[in-house]
């Protein structure tokens, strides 16, 4: 047989993620798979584990119509989004509708959802805006080119599943953190016509530097904008759910500002259709500068995209989520948009939620979220250069408070001090520091306190000989063996420790179990019993190996009993089983391990063997 070529491999991994006729297919099947208990249950939560297939999503049942409603009501919800996320990250407004656009349809067809909306994010924002203020608005396009060409490559290496090793608490303290800074990056915005230069890229920093230098009278005019924004988003609903109140409240302010003279600075010109694609110009001096960046973008792309992706998983019947293809999605929607001088796009969980809950159960409905937004490039771009930069922060600061929720807060931090304490010091290093860094800290920290956990689990009980549960009783004293008396004991069992070792073997645990068993003293015979062993590494193998010869070198007998077969490897390996006085030593139950013992401590009363 021929052996296939590493391209030709990874071009056969390439093409099993990308979106089959199949997708599109069979939309009038009222054929449905069973869901688990899990999905059926209402209000599920979104941390909870989803049914994540291999395979392709699957097509849902449901008419286009209600996919085009969704994609209406979700490409109205993400105007301000966009154009606030493009003006809060240092670039042009168009930047994020051309991102919402490009990677909204690439993402959706590539993707791995079948209801994912993508595009710019305030996630992204936060990582952008340092770049803006270090490379320049130009070195965004390259590294949204270098982070697209990393997150296809963890698709086709299938690593979409390594979300799943991140902690709910450190998900909701990365969240808390990011909702902090997207609403500080808004104070610049209504504290002056124009951003004070100067100013840190750190945004608790930023914040308070603008609101020092901030004009009196611009404040007043754009903290009046943003407030009817923020309460219009907050009333539309109370009148009715369909009603965009975001886009109530930026069409209101925009009227007003044209109405009645004001200091507000505008969005400004926007083109009137979308760029021509080009290839970035890649610098190979600024790349090596660019590359960290980029590889934080991807990240953030990465875990954003998965979680977004497993939430709406978890909402409806939207069909089966594959984590690896939805990371080749990514991958190419960041590198269309770079194409056409977009920045990175993301899983958007705030549209992808209204897209489910309008209806959107396909591909179509995030698709033309995208037509929507270029309907609006193509024919209003006039309008929509007239609304105030204030109007934008209220829409972002509204959005940012209703990322945080009270409750969930609250129950983490009810929860156990270890879950908290991952909380906190992620939301606290992700708005002093750096998100991909606060991820990191918070999952370290996580697993620390996991391994505390797993080690403590780790116990050694030492068992009585004549308990009934270790060996049954004789029925009466005639039957009984020589020297084993009514109650099941025998003469010289207080020389034989019988040691049950209960739960994980692992490294945190060795030297404490170690320890405690080289403690036992005044005995001639230790019975390890290993059948309520669970997990054991290599650590915890070789510690057992040094606690036998021990042991042995102190003139104790060491009788192993009951060791699991996906254990004997190992111990075989690291020379557990080699330690041994005898291979005769090794037994499968206890009685015989206990008889054995017994008659070894009464050849050692009878005196030595000539």
């Amino acid at each position: 047989m021929t052996g296939r070529s590493a391209g030709d491999r990874v071009t056969g991994s390439v093409r099993a993620l990308l979106p089959s006729a199949a997708d599109y297919r069979g939309r009038g099947s009222r054929a449905r798979p069973r869901r688990s208990a899990q999905q059926r249950m209402p209000g599920a939560q979104a941390s909870a584990a989803v049914p994540i297939s291999a395979a392709a999503p699957r097509p849902l049942a449901g008419g286009w119509r209600a996919d085009l409603l969704a994609g209406l009501t979700v490409g109205i919800v993400a105007l301000p989004l966009a154009l606030g996320f493009g003006v809060s990250a240092g670039l042009p407004a168009e930047a994020g509708l051309v991102t919402a656009i490009v990677a909204g349809v690439l993402a959706a067809v590539f993707g791995g959802s079948n209801v994912q909306v993508s595009g710019p994010t305030g996630a992204m924002v936060v990582v952008l805006a340092p770049i803006v203020a270090s490379h320049g608005a130009g070195a965004v396009v390259v590294v949204t080119l270098l982070a697209g060409v990393i997150v296809l490559a963890a698709g086709v290496l299938k690593l979409g599943r390594a979300v799943s090793f991140i902690p709910w608490p450190v998900i909701e303290g990365f969240t808390l953190g990011i909702a902090v800074i997207i609403f500080l990056q808004q104070v610049p915005q209504l504290t002056a016509a124009t951003p004070t230069p100067g100013h840190s890229s750190q945004a608790v920093v930023a914040a308070m530097q603008s609101i020092v230098a901030a004009d009196p009278g611009y404040l007043a005019w754009s903290l009046g904008a943003a407030l009817v924004v923020a309460a219009c988003m907050l009333l539309a609903p109370r009148v009715h759910a369909a009603i965009p109140g975001s886009l109530v409240g930026i069409v209101l302010v925009s009227v007003l500002a044209l109405v009645i003279p004001n200091p507000l600075t505008r969005i400004g010109a926007l083109p009137s259709g979308l760029p021509a694609p080009s290839i970035p110009a890649l610098d190979p001096a600024l790349l090596g500068s660019l590359l960290t960046p980029a590889v934080t973008v991807a990240a953030l792309a990465a875990i954003e995209s998965l979680l977004s992706g497993r939430v709406a998983a978890s909402m409806a019947d939207t069909g089966t989520f594959d984590p690896d293809r939805e990371l080749v999605g990514q991958g190419v929607a960041s590198i269309g948009s770079a194409l056409f001088g977009g920045m990175p796009a993301t899983g958007a969980i705030a549209r992808t939620a209204v897209n489910v809950r309008s209806g959107g159960r396909s591909r179509i409905a995030a698709i033309f979220h995208s037509v929507v937004l270029l309907a609006v490039v193509l024919v209003a771009a006039g309008p929509v250069g007239t609304i105030p930069l204030a109007a934008l922060a209220g829409v972002l600061m509204v959005t940012a408070v209703r990322m945080v929720h009270l409750g969930t807060v609250r129950a983490i931090l009810r929860s156990t001090r270890a879950d908290a304490l991952a909380f906190v010091v992620t939301a606290v290093v992700t708005v002093s520091f750096d998100l991909i860094v606060a991820v990191v800290i918070g999952v370290v920290l996580a697993g620390v306190v996991a391994l505390r956990s797993l080690s403590r689990s780790s116990s050694v009980h030492r068992e009585s000989v004549d308990a009934p549960h270790v060996v049954p009783s004789p029925a009466a004293d005639d039957d009984a063996p020589d020297g084993l008396r009514h109650d099941g004991a025998a003469e010289g069992d207080e020389r034989i420790a019988i040691l049950r070792l209960d739960g994980p073997l692992v490294f945190t645990a060795a030297d404490r179990i170690f320890d405690e068993i080289r403690a036992i003293s005044g005995v001639s015979v230790v019975v390890l019993r290993m059948s309520q062993l669970e997990l054991v590494d290599a650590t915890g193998a070789r510690m057992l190996g040094d606690i036998v010869q021990a042991l042995e070198a102190r003139g104790v007998t060491v009788l192993i009993k009951g060791i699991q077969p996906r254990h004997e490897d190992l111990f075989r390996t690291v020379g557990v089983l080699g330690a041994l006085r005898h291979h005769k030593h090794l037994f499968d139950d206890l009685p015989t391990a206990i008889g054995h013992a017994r008659d070894h401590v009464r050849r050692e009363r009878s005196g030595p063997t000539p």
